[in-house]
């Protein structure tokens, strides 16, 4: 499970998914590893969850409205 976290918070996740985030260049992340403590799987998973990450412009635009109604 992937989550944003506030800005200053740093990576906060065990393993290969602390590695995979600081690699990808993730600042600010909260990690918790569910089900698997496989470093191999959990590495993968958490490539797959990068890759499928979108903007507040791509939420709001598959949403239909303006990406300040995303903050209410």
């Amino acid at each position: 499970m992937l989550r944003p976290a506030s800005p200053g918070t740093g990576v906060i996740a065990g393993g290969s998914v602390r590695i995979v985030l600081e690699m990808a260049g993730v600042e600010n992340a909260l990690g918790k590893q569910i089900g698997s403590n496989n470093a191999l799987n959990n590495a993968r998973a958490t490539v797959e969850a990068i890759q499928k990450m979108r903007t507040f412009r791509q939420v709001s635009e598959e949403r239909g409205i303006p990406m300040e109604e995303l903050w209410k």
